[in-house]
């Protein structure tokens, strides 16, 4: 078996090589000429030198030569490793070193960061630019007979965002791609030939899975943005090219709903909205639809997972809850002493078992063996189920805050905060007091033209007449922007660090 046939072979096998695999700006290419420039580059790098089950890393912008590669790599028998572009130079030069890859295909426009990177890690890795790309594959035939795989090899690796400390490899095996299909078809509604747009870059698992994996597998166009979209760029795509269905992330559809974009023609055409990478508030979602007249289905994955485990379905979907666990997922909440919880309200540790759960951290087995036991994950996310069977998060383990007592969620005191007028952006985490009593705070990114003090006053009262007592902040502190990482997650910890 081979994961790159598992993605384009139904599509060749089928007689639709000529049908669009992807279109990027002026730019398009068929299956077949997809599956041409994926045999090039896996000669090519090949050639290089690069032996079976040694990793590539691709540093590359969303565009046919990151989707060559990554599949040529995979069709090669090597193992595809899509970088963050925005990474810090610390970063990179831990991917490089970490993984030991003997080439690094980077855009020409990263080349200062792979040169920042480079007296950070002893490792030395060939390097090829996007510029000399047309040099690299001189000479590499656009026919390459896939290697034969054993369903646990290595297929790809996705570094961890760094949340929780120094970014981890997971590694992910061939076995696993077949399940990229399921959700974009039976739940997104995906067929041959139907448009899919991921405002979400593909190194991400969410557009990974889904979109290069999944959609590919389904016979989809992919719609493919180069450079980081914002509210109006992505508008643009939507608008040009027409997707059936849009993935993003919350704080996006944020935005396109507050620049008037979401009430388009374009966007009422689009049939099914995808939410994920963060908690999407009740009241976004359901402004959402009201505006676009379309459906909108959360859902959570993971880089560990590969696609998602809990979502919502066009047959079960209730705003405000993330879904229900997938058919193909096991999901379990447990106590801290690992008691499995069958109590509805009662928060827990969620677990997790797919077959698209990642093997093991690369050079990691301590973290491994914490996070994985006996075929399943624990994801680090602290969920709770209602008597209906609807899942809905409480925030991740490590960010719950205990005040006076009691456990607070922050995404219950963020969701209150972010439909009180004025606020831009909202998080809210556990700092200690001078008697080291940890006390909620909130920090809130105010509109433009909003006064502060006058702001504040209106959070306090809104969150006092929303939530219990001690769920309200004691203080609300603003900033110019909230921190994060590159892939957008909120770097929690900075803020606890700055008091």
């Amino acid at each position: 078996m081979n994961g790159a046939d598992d993605i384009l072979g139904p599509s060749l096998a089928a007689g639709r090589g000529e049908a669009l695999a992807l279109i990027c700006g002026d730019r398009s290419l068929t299956y077949s000429q997809l599956d041409r420039l994926a045999c090039r580059f896996g000669n090519a790098m090949l050639a290089a030198g690069v032996q079976r089950q040694q990793p590539v890393l691709l540093l590359l912008d969303d565009g046919p030569e990151l989707v060559a590669a990554y599949l040529g790599a995979m069709k090669a028998g090597l193992v595809a490793v899509a970088l963050n572009t925005r990474m810090a130079a610390k970063d990179l030069a831990h991917a490089v070193g970490d993984s030991g890859a003997p080439l690094l295909l980077a855009e020409s426009d990263l080349m200062a960061l792979v040169a920042e990177a480079a007296p950070l890690t002893p490792a030395k890795p060939r390097v090829v630019e996007s510029g000399a790309f047309d040099a690299f594959l001189a000479g590499a035939s656009d026919h390459l007979a896939s290697a034969e795989m054993d369903p646990e090899d290595m297929a790809l690796w996705m570094y961890t965002s760094g949340t929780t400390g120094q970014p981890k490899g997971a590694v992910h095996v061939h076995a696993s791609i077949a399940l990229g299909e399921r959700h974009v078809r039976e739940n997104l509604g995906i067929l041959p030939g139907d448009r899919l747009f991921s405002t979400s870059k593909l190194f991400f698992a969410y557009p990974l899975g889904h979109c290069l994996i999944g959609g590919l597998r389904c016979g989809a166009t992919l719609v493919l943005h180069r450079g980081w979209p914002d509210a109006k760029a992505a508008a643009e795509v939507i608008d040009r090219t027409r997707p059936k269905v849009v993935l993003s992330v919350p704080s996006l559809y944020r935005l396109m709903l507050k620049d008037g974009f979401a009430a388009t023609e374009a966007f009422r055409n689009v049939k099914t909205w995808v939410s994920a990478g963060e908690n999407l508030p009740e009241e976004l979602c359901r402004r959402w639809m009201d505006e676009t007249g379309g459906l909108m289905l959360e859902g959570i994955g993971s880089t560990e997972a590969l696609f998602l485990f809990i979502a919502s379905t066009p047959t079960a979907m209730k705003p405000g809850a993330c879904g229900r666990p997938l058919p193909w997922t096991e999901a379990q909440l447990r106590t801290p002493t690992g008691d499995i919880i069958t109590t509805p309200g009662t928060a827990g540790d969620l677990w997790v078992k797919m077959d698209s759960l990642f093997r093991r951290y690369h050079n990691r087995p301590d973290v491994t063996q914490r996070a994985l036991r006996d075929g399943w994950w624990k994801s680090g996310d602290v969920f709770s189920f209602d008597a209906d069977g609807w899942w809905t998060p409480q925030g991740r383990s490590d960010d719950m805050i205990k005040v006076s007592g009691q456990w607070v969620s922050p995404s219950e005191v963020e969701e209150a905060a972010l439909v009180v007028p004025g606020v831009a952006d909202a998080v809210a985490v556990g700092i200690p007091n001078e008697d080291g009593l940890i006390r909620l705070v909130l920090y809130a990114v105010a509109e433009v033209g909003e006064h502060e003090p006058i702001l504040e006053a209106r959070i306090v009262e809104a969150l006092r007449a929303k939530l219990a007592i001690f769920k309200c902040p004691r203080t609300v502190r603003f900033l110019d922007a909230i921190p994060r990482t590159a892939t957008g997650k909120v770097q929690r910890f900075k803020l606890r660090e700055g008091g």
